[in-house]
């Protein structure tokens, strides 16, 4: 006996209602636009044939202001898992073209819900924003929903990675949820993000202001450093996507996907000698070094626009996923000011919270100097830094490579914050300060007092920079593993993240840290 074929009718209707989403008129003007569809955008993130969607025929229970009886296909967000690079995946995408992907009590129940499957299953979670923001007809239901997500956000965190898409606008309390997440991504020209709009902004401060200025992916990727990447489309925006979860495990439990070599390569890397300036007081372009030390000279930069005293980013190394945090001499002499110190403390929490071995590259003069970041708490935001590395217990590799002074060394992550091990270039300059300050600060009388000042301090800073900026203090002292030949730097990281990756550090129990927020 077969199934009545009404049934079959049914089903089939219903589900072109749902695919339909706003209506074939809309779907199409978006794509004429260059824009895509929510399903378009989970179609694109996924391996052929290989979404599977959940609560499709999800409905609103709203009455009031003309909602009664109104179909919204899906309830305005598609959610459900997929694979890619043959890892499950969950996706959450907002369909603008429905209410304006507008967030009401069903809306955010299968957020949830879904939220709830990923972590219970331990797979990634992508969340697309492309919201008008909360369903205002549905009162404080629409509110109550957005609460749930931020909770779920919070349960998530550190425990599988979370990336938002930012495509389209994201407005108001709707842009807490992608800021509780891992990493965000946002079109530019496309979409925008923001707490006060320019209008709201100009009635209550009157400040007037674009949306350029405050809500563009320009803004947030380069002066608030709110998000991670900036894509220029969204295919580039699912790329970026897919690229950075090759990086990442699936969950806090899993190791991250690394594709170690078969055999480590001893052989020397003549040309990383070259980069060395002989001049101790030139900048070092690190991203050189970088490129000499990763597999392929490829590193997945984060929020390269922001902080650019400091790179972070995944790379391999001899297959090896590593975090990199390197200090960067050509802007603002890789000085660390607050900028830096928040970027790279955040993503050292972030690599130790699921497993990924971090190599720190020290090029560092000191913390950032001056009324403003002194006013702006440089000493809160340079300990978050400490804090981070500290807390870290993923293997941990430091190449000192020059300057390497103060508090701003051992914020760098010194083997006396936990580095298993540390290595350092013969040019390494390891000290409380520079030789110069330093020898006003000892010799400052002496140096007044002598027949040819200028000669007296040339003499004492050479003394100086020879007994204590070098490498060989710190070595005799057992500060540091090895002193290295730069052109032995990538088998010497290599070699020492093959031999920590069986790593185990148990920490005393409790709750969590207080880090200085």
């Amino acid at each position: 006996m077969a199934i009545d074929k009404a049934l079959l009718a049914e089903l089939a209707e219903r589900r072109a209602k749902v695919l339909a989403g706003g209506g074939t008129k809309k779907l199409e003007e978006r794509r004429a636009k260059g824009i895509m569809t929510a399903r378009d955008r989970v179609e694109a993130l996924f391996e052929p044939d290989s979404f599977q969607e959940f609560g499709a025929h999800v409905h609103h229970h709203a009455h009031d202001f003309g909602l009664s009886g109104k179909y919204m296909a899906a309830d305005a967000v598609i959610t459900g898992t997929g694979y890619v690079e043959g890892r499950p995946v969950a996706v959450v995408s907002q369909d603008f073209t429905v209410a304006g992907g507008s967030l009401g009590k069903m809306h955010a129940q299968k957020i949830c819900d879904l939220m709830d499957y990923a972590m219970q299953s331990g797979m990634p979670i992508v969340v697309v924003n492309d919201s008008g923001g909360a369903r205002i007809q549905e009162g404080v239901d629409s509110l109550s929903g957005y609460g749930k997500v931020f909770h779920h956000n919070v349960a998530a965190s550190g425990l599988v990675p979370q990336i938002s898409l930012i495509a389209g606008p994201c407005a108001g309390g709707a842009a807490y949820s992608p800021a509780l997440m891992d990493f965000l991504i946002m079109i530019r020209g496309q979409a925008n993000m923001f707490i006060c709009g320019p209008d709201v902004i100009k009635a209550v401060t009157g400040q007037v202001c674009t949306m350029e200025d405050i809500g563009s992916a320009d803004a947030h990727g380069s002066v608030s450093g709110n998000i991670h990447f900036i894509a220029d489309s969204d295919e580039h925006a699912l790329q970026i996507t897919q690229e950075l979860l090759s990086y990442l495990p699936s969950n806090n439990l899993d190791d991250p996907p690394h594709r170690p070599s078969q055999r480590i390569s001893m052989s020397p890397d003549i040309g990383m000698n070259d980069l060395v300036p002989e001049d101790a007081k030139a900048p070092l372009d690190v991203y050189k070094v970088i490129e000499r030390l990763v597999d392929d000279g490829r590193l997945f930069e984060v929020q390269k626009d922001w902080a650019r005293n400091i790179i972070i980013g995944f790379a391999r190394i001899e297959g090896v996923v590593v975090g990199i945090v390197a200090n960067q001499p050509m802007v603002k002499a890789g000085t660390l000011d607050i900028d830096a110190s928040d970027k790279a403390a955040r993503f050292v929490r972030f690599l130790n919270a699921f497993n990924i071995p971090i190599v720190t590259l020290v090029d560092v003069p000191g913390f950032l100097p001056g009324v403003a970041q002194e006013r702006g708490g440089i000493i809160r935001h340079g300990a978050k830094m400490l804090f981070a590395y500290a807390a870290a217990t993923v293997p941990k590799i430091t190449l000192i490579l020059r300057k390497a002074y103060g508090g701003a060394y051992l914020a760098m992550c010194s083997k006396d914050m936990g580095a298993d091990m540390v290595f350092a270039w013969p040019t390494a300059e390891i000290a409380v300060m520079g030789a110069d300050g330093a020898v006003n600060v000892l010799f400052g009388k002496e140096i007044k007092a002598s027949a040819d000042p200028k000669a007296k301090a040339a003499e004492l800073v050479s003394q100086y920079r020879d007994k204590f900026a070098s490498p060989w203090q710190a070595a005799e002292n057992n500060m540091i593993t090895d002193v290295i030949e730069p052109a032995m730097s990538r088998p010497t990281v290599a070699l020492a993240l093959r031999n920590t990756l069986s790593k185990r550090e148990t920490r005393p129990p409790k709750k969590h840290g207080n880090i200085p927020l």
